[in-house]
């Protein structure tokens, strides 16, 4: 038997977009591969009529033993589709999107800043629709006029954060930010829409994009040095391209830039599970001096010229170690093919930050730099939670009548598309904090700085403490489905 899943729009107006999902069930003798051909075939034209039809995944719900020449058919025919449409509509370069958000705890307004011609697609070409929803942020692209769906993707920002923090209760700030799509040979619509606490998706902002716009500005090009500290796939969009930002670094110290991105390299692939997928990274140093070395450290009264500006205390958190230049980290980083950025900041005190597919940074000379690197690298790349419970910087992260997007939290709201199915069927849920379930998959209440109400699924994993360097299974499967997404 043959399942197709797909997700199909059933109305909504402009600015609206209703999918339903299903699973449509064929029977089919073994030797009907004309017919199971056929069927598919139809499925996927319909990516091109006015109420498309997305699939998102083809498999069999019953062994069969069906000859290997066709089941190869049937699953290389979905990747090519998928990369005819991204002909069909983009070119192999990007669109950034520079935009500010206002606000405060309670409100936010999105306003445009600015569009950046870059000359690097270094995403997917098939995956275009995000159905990870990962994030509580989406930047969603449209077809002009005929409002169908032709990319999107999920994020976190570092406002979002803000605005739980008790200063966002009594003052307003702006942030600077940037979404980065394929650069469109159609006239396109970009949405930037946000989740509410109550989940709820708002559309903040929707602009018009022509590709012939002349007001779309084209990268600088800032000749600086590269290195490239790792290639394992030069198909940029067969890999996870990280680009490696120094702060803190001066001219004369790039050599030891250079061996901190060796250092990069070599710590995540000691790490389960990127050590099986060495050939799915590219991991590239762009060589940017600043004026000082170091970093500010407002605590300590200790402010630093450096060419990203980042700081610890932020958010008044002593570790958290950010920066809100926006505008400089991705003119740096559009220097190379990225999908994700890591900043390298050049100093011994422990600490950093990472926001999902916006950017990681780490302290590059600290003790536990190898633990942070991947620590960090887990928030940004693959949406991974912080699964401690004892840091009071944040106010109410989580809405506890919702499941968190997090693929390692739950709130037992709808446990069963979280890790589930990795447990024991004896295990207890929730799981007490017993050593003899120290070892095991579980649900343990406490998680992303909530003692109560919100779950994590070992007692300890290196998204909690660096007690044992090692990410639990449930991070592991996160990570692993996260490289396959990027590079399959």
């Amino acid at each position: 038997m043959l399942c197709i899943r797909w997700s199909q729009s059933i109305g909504g107006g402009k600015g609206s977009h209703v999918f339903h999902d299903g699973i449509r069930k064929h029977r089919f003798h073994p030797q009907q591969a004309s017919a199971r051909n056929d069927m598919l075939s139809n499925a996927c034209l319909t990516l091109n009529k006015k109420t498309p039809c997305y699939l998102k995944k083809v498999y069999f719900c019953r062994k069969y033993p069906v000859m290997k020449k066709q089941v190869l058919l049937l699953f290389v025919m979905l990747p090519m589709i998928a990369m005819a449409q991204f002909d069909q509509y983009f070119t192999e370069s990007s669109l950034r999107v520079d935009y500010c958000l206002t606000g405060n705890g309670k409100a936010t307004t999105f306003s445009l800043k600015e569009l950046i011609h870059e000359p690097y697609w270094s995403g997917s070409k098939t995956n275009l629709i995000d159905n990870l929803e990962f994030g509580n942020y989406i930047v969603k692209v449209y077809e002009a006029g005929t409002d169908k769906l032709l990319f999107s993707k999920g994020y976190q920002n570092l406002y979002g954060e803000w605005q739980t923090t008790d200063e966002a209760k009594v003052v307003t700030k702006t942030f600077d930010e940037s979404v980065i799509v394929p650069f469109p040979k159609v006239k396109i619509e970009v949405a930037i829409c946000y989740k509410t606490w109550e989940g709820e998706l708002v559309e903040g902002m929707r602009i018009t994009v022509k590709p012939d716009d002349y007001f779309i500005r084209d990268y600088d090009n800032l000749n600086l040095p590269v290195y490239d500290a790792w290639i394992g796939n030069k198909d940029i969009t067969k890999a996870v391209d990280v680009v490696i930002l120094p702060e803190g670094y001066t001219q004369a110290e790039m050599g030891k830039f250079i061996k901190d991105c060796d250092f990069f390299v070599k710590s995540m692939f000691d790490y389960a599970p990127y050590d099986r997928y060495r050939e799915s990274f590219n991991i590239r140093g762009v060589m940017v001096p600043s004026a000082e070395s170091g970093c500010t450290m407002p605590g300590d009264h200790i402010y630093k010229n450096t060419v990203m500006r980042f700081s610890f205390w932020t958010f008044d958190s002593e570790r958290y170690c950010m920066s809100t230049d926006n505008r400089d980290i991705r003119d740096l980083a559009g220097q190379v093919p990225y999908d994700q950025i890591y900043i390298l900041v050049n100093t011994e005190k422990y600490g950093g930050g990472g926001i999902y597919n916006f950017y990681c940074s780490s302290a590059s000379s600290n003790g536990f730099s190898s633990d942070v690197i991947i620590h960090e690298f887990g928030h940004g790349f693959a949406g991974l939670a912080d699964e401690y419970y004892d840091d009071d910087t944040y106010g109410d992260m989580y809405n506890n009548d919702l499941e968190p997007w997090e693929p390692n939290l739950t709130t037992l709201v709808d446990f069963d598309i979280k890790w589930k199915d990795m447990m024991d069927k004896k295990t207890p849920i929730p799981t007490p904090r017993e050593e003899k379930y120290e070892h095991i998959i579980g649900v343990f209440e406490g998680g992303g700085y909530e003692p109560e109400g919100v779950y994590s699924p070992q007692m300890d994993c290196l998204m909690k403490t660096f007690k044992g360097h090692d990410f639990c299974p449930v991070c592991q499967r996160a990570i692993e489905r996260m490289i396959l997404y990027y590079s399959k």
